[in-house]
Order: structure tokens, then sequence, then C-alpha cells
């Protein structure tokens, strides 16, 4: 089965985290995200994307170093004729270092989603990513 590969960034305000940034699609949120280009990073790739569909800049937010988190899933692809083909995500946690408006190019808009976990937003990616970042911020506190 063929593979593809996206990347993406979990936006937080505040510390301590207060909200998360979530875009707004026709049925669904979903974290900013996208493919991976030719020569690219998986950092670059999440960093180009959160700007590109957010307008977010890397100097506008701190990556955690120590936060990274991978899934996978089958998913048909229209762009290819309908191939399912497998698909990687990986995501990055970064905190908001300063206000900055939001202007979004891919999606209908936006929303900042209070953290209070255990969240139920979008079952395949979303709600594991949360609820492993949830993990990681109690064991890191606890370390």
């Amino acid at each position: 089965m063929e593979e593809v590969k996206s990347c993406g960034v979990v936006v937080f305000r505040a510390s301590p985290v207060e909200s998360f940034l979530l875009m707004e699609h026709p049925h669904r949120l979903d974290l900013p995200k996208g493919h991976v280009e030719d020569g690219e990073t998986e950092l670059e790739c999440a960093l180009r994307e959160l700007y590109e569909e957010t307008g977010i800049q890397a100097a506008d937010v701190e990556i955690d170093p120590k936060f990274r988190f991978t899934i996978q899933y089958p998913v048909r692809l229209r762009r290819r004729g309908g191939q399912i083909v497998e698909k990687t995500v990986v995501f990055f946690l970064a905190r908001l270092l300063h206000p900055v408006d939001i202007k979004t190019t891919e999606h209908e808009g936006h929303r900042w989603v209070t953290w209070n976990p255990p969240h139920q937003i979008q079952i395949q990616t979303v709600d594991p990513l949360l609820a492993a970042i949830a993990d990681y911020r109690i064991s890191d506190r606890s370390s």
C-alpha cells in the first residue's frame, strides 16, 4: 500500500494551558496540518502548514522539543482517483508566545477550545492526540 505523510502543530495559549487552536472545516474540526514536500523535515512541514493555514509564524511559537505524536490510518485520496493509502500524521506541540491574529486561508474559520480533557472532537486523530498530550503533561509535571 502506498504511504503519505502529513505533519501539523497543536498550538496552546497561556501557561498553564488555557486553550488550543482548531480549524473549522464544513463538517468537522481539525488541526493545522498538511503533506510533507520533497526535502522538507517533519518540523519544517508542520511550521510551514501552520503559517499557511493560520498566519502563525515559527517565531510566534515555542515548540516543545520532547513531544512528538504519530498516528497511522488508511485514507481514500480523491486526488488519486479514490486510491486507499496508508497515511502517517506527525504532530508537534507548541505554545503561542504572544497574541496573534489568526488568518485562515484554507478553512472556514478557527476557534480556541478550552483545555479540559478528555476531549471528544474528532475520533480518528484529534482525540487520541489530545489524550496523549494530557498524559504527557501529567507525566511531565511528575518527573
